[in-house]
């Protein structure tokens, strides 16, 4: 049975940092992806940052990039989302997923997702 399960999200101010943590069980796939994605209130899902698990080959959306880090610890089966300077546009539930592939062109299609862990809800404030 495959599971994931987010923690590290709640309410900061903006310009903190918050890191993200997602356990993944039950995974048995070689080279796979692991993704961060959010939910902003009234908006679509949005693709965040994706990892490739052999090759750590990473991806991430404009609006993320060079402000959050996607990690994985292997040994540990965690997968990590560091968000540093965060903004009030950030808040959002936050998802981690996993698709039995690696590639990094549509690393934000949802559709693509076989699992999913119930969220974490990170809120920025001004």
């Amino acid at each position: 049975l495959v599971n994931l399960v987010e923690s590290g999200g709640g309410s900061v101010q903006a310009g903190r940092t918050l890191t993200l943590s997602c356990g993944v069980s039950g995974y048995t796939y070689g080279n796979y992806s692991l993704a961060w994605f959010r939910r902003a209130p009234g908006k679509g899902l949005e693709g965040v940052a994706g990892i490739c698990t052999v090759t750590e080959i990473t991806t991430y959306a404009d609006s993320v990039k060079d402000r959050f880090t996607i990690s994985q610890d292997n040994a540990a089966n965690t997968l990590y989302l560091q968000m540093l300077t965060l903004k009030p546009e950030d808040t959002a539930m936050y998802y981690c997923a996993v698709r039995p592939y690696c590639r990094s062109s549509d690393y934000a299609s949802p559709a693509s997702y076989k699992y999913w862990g119930p969220g974490t809800q990170v809120t920025v404030s001004s």
